[in-house]
């Protein structure tokens, strides 16, 4: 009995150590060949900084189909690419839609796809933006064919409110299923009314059907000024999970209200100007992959990028409960907010008295660093666990206020996190593999994207290079790091990919597993050596534990795992008593962490502590 005590303890903490590792990254390089010549690279408002171009993805709810959309290099037509989601091979025809300037979103369905576009409006068209501005319009094909199409913008939408436009295709695009609803929120500017010549945004739902539906409290024709990052997430009813990014000085959970009043909730301070709040979405081709949902809960996740807040004034132009502040750091670090449902933060939200030094006690930091960050994103493997993802440049150069940064491209880093906010493991760094379009949770619980295999320059603006198009994509799929277990504790055997009996950890130990077989075996004897892996002795001379005595286990492995954490042990090589795994290497860090965090909870149990 106390054996199967053991076990269950020693999985709690290889899974408490337990991270994302370099088996759990798969790639799939060039592997869709595309009909049209792509141009991966999007330049930033103002800077003229590299981005990435946004390749929408999406796969359909009963996981057979996968669709791709992708602007074509001439910068018209959008392409949508049907597609294998096993293999990422291209299947049937590929739709144009003609005229397209940027695609903003996409939903797969069983029997075809819903696409967010903008385009010029034909010509002749009574109350059209002028200058042939863009115009936000939804497309639903089915089998191929166009079923409907539906103007989000332009004459005849919300008139009394002014007509609006857009410029660049900044928004996203999500399918509720129990509310029948498409839901669309973009990056806006008006050509009539009061906002005109001025940028803000539009929530804006449509049937199954095709109808534009304007909804009381959900759909929104001007929200945020200069609306600088949307995140957008699907709920059980509209109105969905909202936030935005403004340049008045806040991040805002905007669901209730659609705006950036106080109405809504304050996420985050942020030190702006006009036009500007430092990205916090992505900015030009981003606001896409930031809020996610738990699986089969009402609980959200978001991701962004933050300078953090200190020194809190009031921004006097707006009024009371708006604020602004400087920057804490030159370079952004990814912070993290979690939700109860698509109204209530998890925590305090921002401050807005002024006076108060630390304008950002409340943020959830994944990094804290002096790397500048971008590119953040999130998406969740489960009802449980996260995947954050982020780019990093060293030695950032700032050069404008609120804006992004340049400098020598690091890596792209992908961090696991719990339901409850909590890091999982290290970050794991890829230098060759970035997110570039949507991030799905496949069927098997794996989390895919595209991305454009290349060589990524941060260091200049897009107009001192040269781009280059391509004509094919690549995809990437992040396995969760959660830990397995078998409680079998009667036998022992050895295999180079699974060990019966065993606790199958991720995080560092996995990676020196996937080389050498395992060493996590349950032994059936009565002395085991220190060096033991995770060996679990279960002998006669065993007593069954009281509770007592398990939670005295408890906090004697956190403590030490609190204090493994602030050492670093040298290299030791590690062998069975059974000779399971034999000169197996552990690493120093978390590796040596997780093995001496083993050991100190076998110590303890059987008396040695």
């Amino acid at each position: 009995m106390r054996g199967t005590f053991i076990l269950s303890l020693l999985s709690t903490a290889l899974a408490a150590s337990a991270g994302l590792t370099t088996s759990k990254l798969k790639t799939h390089v060039d592997v869709l060949a595309l009909d049209s010549a792509f141009n991966p690279v999007k330049e930033a408002y103002w800077t003229g900084y590299p981005h990435h171009r946004r390749t929408p993805f999406a796969v359909s709810p009963d996981g057979s189909t996968a669709y791709i959309a992708y602007l074509d290099s001439s910068e018209t037509d959008v392409h949508v690419q049907k597609m294998d989601p096993t293999t990422f091979e291209a299947t049937g025809t590929t739709v144009t839609v003609s005229g397209g300037k940027e695609a903003g979103g996409l939903v797969a369905h069983n029997d075809g796809f819903a696409v967010l576009v903008n385009e010029v409006m034909p010509s002749g068209t009574t109350n059209a933006p002028p200058s042939d501005t863009p115009v936000p319009v939804l497309y639903r094909y089915t089998d191929g064919t166009q079923t409907w199409k539906t103007w989000l913008g332009g004459p005849g939408v919300h008139t009394s409110d002014g007509l609006s436009a857009a410029t660049d295709m900044n928004g996203d695009l999500v399918y509720s299923e129990a509310a029948e609803l498409y839901g669309a929120y973009f990056v806006v500017s008006d050509y009539t009314g009061d906002a005109s010549g001025h940028f803000g945004d539009s929530v804006q739902y449509v049937t199954k059907a095709g109808d534009l539906d304007t909804i009381s409290g959900a759909s929104s024709a001007w929200g945020c000024s200069h609306n600088t990052g949307i995140a957008f997430e699907a709920a059980d009813a509209a109105p969905f999970a909202s936030i935005c990014a403004e340049d008045q000085g806040a991040i805002w959970l905007n669901t209730k209200g659609q705006g950036m009043t106080t109405e809504g909730v304050k996420i985050s301070n942020e030190n702006t100007t006009n036009g500007g709040s430092g990205e916090p979405m992505g900015g030009m081709s981003g606001s896409y992959s930031a809020l996610a949902r738990f699986a089969d809960t009402t609980r959200y996740i978001f991701a962004w990028v933050s300078r953090g807040a200190i020194d809190v004034t009031e921004n006097t132009w707006m009024g009371t409960g708006y604020t602004h502040v400087n920057n804490r750091t030159n370079g952004r670090n990814v912070a993290i907010s979690l939700f109860t449902d698509k109204y209530t933060k998890v925590g305090a939200q921002a401050t807005s008295v002024v006076g108060t030094e630390d304008g950002d006690s409340q943020v959830n930091w994944v990094t804290e660093g002096s790397n500048d960050c971008s590119n953040a994103h999130a998406a969740t493997f489960s009802n449980s666990s996260a995947l954050i993802t982020w780019e990093e440049i060293e030695n950032p150069i700032c050069d404008y206020i609120a804006m992004g940064c340049r400098g020598q491209f690091v890596g792209t880093y992908f961090q696991e996190v719990s339901s409850e906010g909590e890091k999982v493991g290290d970050a794991l760094t890829s230098t060759d593999v970035y997110v570039a379009g949507d991030m799905v949770t496949m069927s098997d619980g794996r989390i895919c994207w595209p991305y454009v295999s290349m060589t990524w320059d941060l260091s200049e603006p897009v107009g001192y290079g040269t781009s280059s198009t391509t004509k094919k994509m690549s995809f990437a799929c992040m396995g969760t790091g959660e830990t397995t277990t078998n409680t079998t504790t009667t036998t022992t055997t050895a295999d180079t990919t699974t060990t019966a009996a065993a606790v199958q950890t991720s995080s560092a130990v996995s990676t020196a597993a996937s080389e050498t077989t395992s060493a996590a075996a349950i032994a059936e004897t009565t002395a085991v050596a220190e060096t033991t892996v995770a060996a679990v002795a279960t002998t006669a001379s065993i007593e069954s534990t009281t509770s007592a005595v398990a939670a005295q286990a408890v906090q004697a492995v956190t403590t030490f795992a609190t204090q493994s954490r602030q050492s670093s042990k040298p290299t030791t090589v590690a062998t069975t008593t059974t000779s399971v795994a034999t000169g197996l290497a552990i690493p120093t860090g978390s590796a040596q962490d997780t093995l001496d965090y083993i050991r100190a909870v076998f110590r303890f149990l059987v008396g040695d502590n």
